[in-house]
């Protein structure tokens, strides 16, 4: 679950982590309050669920509360583009109005999920507000790293030995040293997926000062931060995800044409691949789940039918706990009633599986059975390029 700079900034306040002083805004009035309160000059700043907000023209300075007034005014409204949004944008419902800081140095600091550790890792770079993907591609070795023991967190040593290599020095060696082992600490404890801070900066007055803040939360975890679910902004995620969640299903929308529904996220996957293998383009990650009932199969329908770009759907099951003749009822059942026209193209294996290929066969709708993934996926990219 993503959540904006604002709340994040608050979550990680609790961790004794600097951040610049600031408030949020929803009206043009409210920002022009906030700057009277804060004095002097002002950074007015988006608030979406995307990075790169400042290229796509989110991220305004102010001197005083009236110019923050109107540089709220402009960006309130605004559909905000950037490298993460996609062409479509974003609508900027609030920004958030904080002091400016006499910045000396920037730094990026991040902590993440190693999948081949099977541990967190702090990482930590002197390329601060740049995108922190160029700076792995061009020269990785600016990127510090230090492993998270689990159940111990980031050591102080670590943390100074990041410090060292940051050339972080005098007045703010300490604080920033504390900084990163709050940061790691708040990761551990919210059940972060990914806490970024960039730029972490350094001030001429010797400060240490998280400037910018992002944080996922785990989905499968927030059962335990009943406080944290509800900073969730509906209005900010594809809604289509948001209702597949209400349904049990695992969904989230792509860019192809062929809708996919498959159970188990390994074999999501590799449907994914043979579909692009094949030439075509995935237009969805669905996961029905290995007991998905004829409720689920028939949402699952709807929510992949729900996307304009969807010319042709591929059902890849293994049937274990999911019987392939429920599952083979589940999508006769569904397909009449939607009235669905597009081809379905079906790869069947498992528990009663010839059962459910009689089904499909003797049910009089159009439904491709083909034999294995192969040529399942070259048969639904063929009918999803209309050949």
């Amino acid at each position: 679950m993503k959540i904006h700079e604002y709340q994040a900034k608050e979550l990680l306040r609790r961790y004794n982590v600097p951040t610049p002083r600031g408030e949020v805004a929803y009206t043009a009035d409210e920002a022009k309050a906030v700057a009277e309160k804060l004095g002097g000059r002002v950074v007015v700043k988006a608030q979406i669920h995307a990075g790169g907000r400042g290229k796509g023209g989110g991220v305004k300075l102010g001197d005083g509360p009236d110019e923050a007034r109107e540089l709220a005014s402009k960006i309130l409204g605004m559909t905000l583009v950037t490298h993460q949004t996609g062409p479509e944008g974003r609508l900027v419902k609030r920004v958030l109005v904080e002091e400016t800081l006499p910045i000396a140095r920037e730094i990026y600091l991040g902590v993440t999920l190693d999948r081949a550790l099977g541990k967190p890792v702090f990482m930590a770079s002197t390329a601060g507000g740049m995108e922190i993907e160029e700076v792995a591609a061009k020269d990785p070795d600016l990127i510090l790293k230090e492993i998270i023991e689990p159940g111990v967190g980031l050591a102080g040593y670590q943390a100074r030995r990041l410090a060292f290599k940051l050339k972080i020095e005098g007045d703010a060696f300490k604080p920033a040293v504390a900084a990163m082992q709050a940061l790691a600490k708040a990761y551990d404890e919210v059940d972060a997926t990914l806490i970024e801070i960039n730029p972490f900066v350094i001030t001429e007055d010797g400060r240490a000062v998280a400037l910018d803040a992002k944080l996922d939360v785990d989905d499968n975890a927030l059962f335990r931060h009943s406080d944290i679910v509800k900073l969730r902004d509906l209005e900010e995620e594809e809604p289509l995800e948001t209702e597949a969640i209400d349904h049990g299903l695992n969904y989230i929308k792509l860019d192809g044409n062929v809708g996919c529904m498959v159970n188990g996220a390994g074999l999501a996957m590799a449907t994914m691949d043979i579909i692009q293998y094949a030439g075509g383009m995935p237009a969805n990650f669905l996961d029905v789940g290995g007991g998905a009932n004829a409720d689920q199969i028939k949402n699952g329908f709807r929510i992949i039918l729900s996307d304009p770009n969807v010319k042709a759907i591929l059902i890849n099951i293994f049937g274990g706990i999911l019987r392939v003749d429920v599952l083979a009822e589940g999508v006769i059942a569904a397909a009449k009633e939607l009235d669905i026209s597009v081809p379905i193209v079906l790869r069947l294996e498992g528990t009663k599986v010839n059962e459910g290929r009689k089904l499909l066969e003797d049910s009089g709708m159009n439904f491709t059975v083909a034999p294995d993934m192969k040529e399942a996926a070259e048969t639904v990219v063929a009918l999803a390029k209309g050949q």
